[in-house]
């Protein structure tokens, strides 16, 4: 009679010299912890052992008997007593191939059927299946070499050769992981009188979700979306209905069908894998050290407080390519879990896609018009991302801001994510806004290039090799600013009270649903702005360029760049905005070190000069701050052609000018709090010197133009002067072809060559200033605004409103400013339908309003002007 193996005197292995030579070999290069540290605790004596591991191969039976030997268990090696089992252990998948092979069958059954049959006549009889899982590597330290990282344990099922790497270089952190046993009897009995064939698989089902748990816990989830989001897309509800209705549409067979929708699938999907997560970011550390004298994130601990329990879709502005690079190797160097990041198909280039699929990104096409299976695949990628509660990250402005201003949302992703949220709402959603800040751009020259008319150059590989020059240089610093995060919920609750219990059909559009994502579309800019971080770049940027040379003498540059970082301090934007703590000296000596500016010697004093190419160049990082300073511009804008105005018209002419600039520069307040502002900034402005008050605070008056005082404020009101301009060239070209003349995309193209040509005339050193989205912009709020609608043949009538704007505009323009537009302006061919001159129009209302005392006083302080009187 064949003795049964027990726990206290366990059978002799069986297993080949050559088993126990590698096992001797290896030894060296392993060190085993068990886990449990005894596991002879959680066997029942004298019950024989058949030991389940995960995967099948060489290396995980050498572990596993040594790790039963070191534990004083049953070896797997040995017979398994009343079978026809050699060894007391089988894989759940096995591997075939040669020496690199990774293809895997799932083949327990086998190994299963042969432990069911030698139970059967044998009621007392009993089988302990162990479930054993073996880990490798499983977490190397930041300290760890690339190479440990790249073969650290992961998902996916290596071949013979990586599993042999991932010995020699990680087996000494090695994880024996022992599960109590399954009584194969005491299964046997709870599953019934079912059949052993369907009994087998079940039991072969429940130990893969098992060892699927154990290794989520170990190593993290698993995100290899090619092997489980894929699947659960395309069985999905919406992608089956959308299969079968290209079935219809196209006239092929569900085959053809369903390969397509997973061809896209597949296209789409991004494929995480750790150890190249880990491995990117040991090259990115290089990388960045040789780009970057450094890295700033600010306010991440708050970030990180407000996540726990939510789906988090970082939302960062978009000027670089670097961007997401730079997002995702700074929340990886903190420990937080790196975002899948939407990326367009562009970037999906040979040798740089794969990488970019691995580290998180998924890529997505331009436009999803015409091809209805593509876009409920993607819809319905990015919920199941959104339900599996991975972080997502994506760009709202929907391409990179060539100007360095916010671009208008796009609201296609935010408008995917929320509808996503509303079929499942298992986790909040939380949009964490981010302000990503440069000193120097690597894409400065080829932004230039196309707002100047030259057409966007197509990513390729090509491209890139030859813009690996662009490393030669350095580009100061950068600052991550986390903004304040908005939570959907509120946003849905304000909305809809019933939301919750809305229609979860994938179509169902609720009417109150555009609302809530333009919501979130402005409350995001206006976040990211508020989280702005102001490097020495910026302030040398919005005083150079304000004047007509980019240039200043030295005493008033120090003066200048002290002046705003006053304003910036005792006028707080927000408690999230950065400041440089350089002084100003600090600032111009740096700006020379980076090479925006030079200094020009001379016996009365140096002056700091940027060049004509550096002064385009810096356009772009003043618009990155512009809306720090709008309230302190708009109020020196009022006292650039005036010497005095009365507080009450700075206020009345702001509330009315408000709408508009807050759609360019996505300002935080509403017309109140940004009226409460001016009058904050129009205190300071009277405490600094900058204005005289007089008339019990009613009246102000600035110095003559030579002075020191009336130059600050000429500095600071020409950084918004250039977007009073452009209202001025759109109304201008309004009225001077007359109401229902101009479609909205000829009134567009009209103040484009008008501004282009201003530009040429005038050497301004701002391409934007033509930048055909902002006139698109304050066109459509003058829609909003009702001031501007469209008629039923499309062309642009416009209300009485709209005159009395272009009246308003010869409080804040010169007179050769206003003229050189008119000149200039399209519009008025033939004399029949010529309408009346625009400033003919503004002199008819200006006496037909005599009645407003405000206004008067405008009037009257302009003809002062007019007369030589500053």
């Amino acid at each position: 009679m064949q003795n049964t193996p027990t726990l206290d005197s366990p059978a002799r292995s069986r297993s080949p010299w050559w088993f126990h030579l590698a096992g001797q070999l290896l030894q060296p290069w392993v060190r085993l912890r068990r886990d449990p540290a005894e596991p002879a605790t959680l066997l029942q004596p004298g019950t024989p052992v058949c030991y389940v591991i995960e995967r099948d191969g060489f290396s995980d039976a050498l572990i596993l008997e040594r790790a039963c030997r070191e534990a004083g268990l049953p070896s797997p090696m040995q017979l398994l007593s009343g079978t026809r089992r050699k060894r007391s252990m089988f894989a759940l998948t096995r591997r075939d191939g040669g020496l690199f092979g990774r293809n895997r069958h799932r083949v327990p059954n086998e190994s299963l059927n042969q432990l069911l049959r030698s139970l059967e006549g044998q009621p007392e009889r009993d089988i302990q299946i162990v479930p054993v899982s073996i880990y490798v590597g499983r977490a190397p330290n930041r300290e760890s070499g690339w190479f440990s990282v790249l073969f650290s344990e992961n998902w996916v099922m290596v071949g013979r050769f990586r599993r042999l790497l991932a010995l020699l270089l990680n087996g000494r952190d090695t994880v024996v992981h022992f599960s109590a046993p399954v009584s194969l009897r005491t299964a046997l009995q709870e599953a019934g009188d079912i059949r052993p064939e369907r009994f087998t698989r079940k039991l072969a089902r429940v130990l893969r979700t098992h060892f699927h748990r154990i290794r989520a816990a170990v190593i993290g989830p698993d995100l290899s979306h090619r092997r489980t989001v894929v699947d659960a897309v395309l069985n999905a509800e919406p992608v089956r209905a959308a299969i079968a209705s290209t079935m219809a549409k196209e006239n092929i067979s569900h085959a053809k069908a369903w390969h397509k929708a997973k061809k896209l699938a597949m296209e789409i999907a991004a494929d995480y894998s750790h150890p190249v997560v880990r491995s990117v970011s040991f090259l990115l550390s290089n990388f960045w050290n040789k780009l970057y004298d450094g890295i700033a994130m600010h306010h991440f601990d708050k970030a990180r407080a407000a996540a726990p329990g939510h789906e988090v879709v970082y939302v960062p502005c978009h000027r670089s390519h670097t961007d997401y690079l730079l997002l995702s190797y700074q929340l990886h160097k903190a420990g937080v879990v790196v975002p899948h990041i939407a990326a367009g198909v562009n970037l999906n280039l040979p040798g740089i896609g794969p990488i970019l699929r691995r580290g998180g990104a998924f890529f997505l096409r331009r436009s999803f018009k015409g091809n209805a299976l593509y876009s409920v695949v993607f819809n319905e990628y990015l919920a199941q991302l959104i339900d599996r509660g991975v972080p997502i990250e994506y760009f709202i402005e929907g391409g990179r801001s060539r100007t360095g201003r916010l671009l208008a949302p796009r609201a296609g992703m935010l408008m995917m994510t929320v509808r996503a949220f509303l079929r499942a709402p298992r986790r909040p959603v939380l949009f964490q806004p981010v302000y990503i800040g440069y000193e120097k751009l690597m894409e400065g020259k080829s932004y230039i290039g196309e707002l100047s008319g030259k057409p966007k150059e197509k990513e390729s590989l090509f491209g890139l090799l030859r813009g690996l020059k662009v490393l030669r240089q350095r580009y100061g610093h950068v600052a991550l600013n986390f903004g304040e995060p908005i939570e959907l919920n509120p946003l849905l609750d304000a909305a809809s009270h019933d939301w919750r219990s809305a229609d979860t059909d994938p179509d169902a559009k609720p009417e109150w649903l555009n609302g809530v994502v333009d919501q979130l579309c402005e409350r995001i800019q206006v976040n990211i702005n508020r989280a702005a971080d102001v490097n020495p770049i910026n302030l040398l940027a919005l005083a150079l360029l304000a004047t007509p040379k980019h240039a200043m003498a030295e005493n008033d540059l120090l003066a200048q760049l002290e002046l705003m970082k006053t304003l910036l301090v005792e006028l707080p934007y927000s408690d999230r905005v950065t400041m440089t703590p350089m002084d100003p000296a600090g600032i111009i000596a740096y700006g020379e070190q980076m090479g925006w500016i030079r200094r020009v010697r001379h016996p009365l004093g140096d002056v700091l000069v940027t060049e004509d190419e550096q002064a385009v160049l810096l356009s772009y990082f003043r618009n990155n701050v512009l809306h720090l300073t709008a309230t302190a511009a708009w109020v020196a804008c009022c006292f650039l052609n005036n010497r005095r105005m009365s507080r009450a018209s700075v206020l009345r002419l702001g509330k009315i000018i408000y709408p508009f600039i807050q759609g360019e520069l996505f300002l935080p307040w509403d017309t109140d709090g940004f009226a409460t502002q001016l009058q904050a900034t129009i205190d300071l402005f009277v405490r600094r010197g900058l204005l005289e008050s007089a008339g019990e605070g009613r009246l102000l008056e600035r110095g003559p133009g030579q002075d020191d005082a009336a130059y600050q404020l000429k500095v600071i009101a020409r950084s918004l002067i250039q977007a009073f301009e452009r209202y001025y060239i759109t109304i201008a070209a309004l009225v001077k072809n007359g109401p229902h003349t101009l479609t909205g995309a000829e009134l567009e193209n009209a103040c484009t060559l008008t501004a282009q040509r201003l530009s040429l005339l005038n050497e301004l050193s701002a391409p934007e200033f033509f930048d055909k989205a902002l006139f698109r912009g304050f066109i459509h709020k003058l829609r909003e605004s009702r001031v501007v609608w469209t008629d039923p043949d499309g062309k642009l009538g416009y209300d009485q409103v709209l005159e009395g704007m272009v009246r308003d505009a010869r409080v804040i323009l010169s007179r050769e400013v206003r003229h050189s537009i008119l000149k200039i302006t399209p519009g008025g061919d033939t004399e029949a339908a010529k309408p009346q001159p625009v400033e003919e129009v503004t002199a008819v209302a200006t006496e037909s309003s005599t009645s407003d005392e405000l206004h008067r006083r405008h009037v009257e302080t302009e003809h002062r002007q007019h007369h030589g009187k500053d």
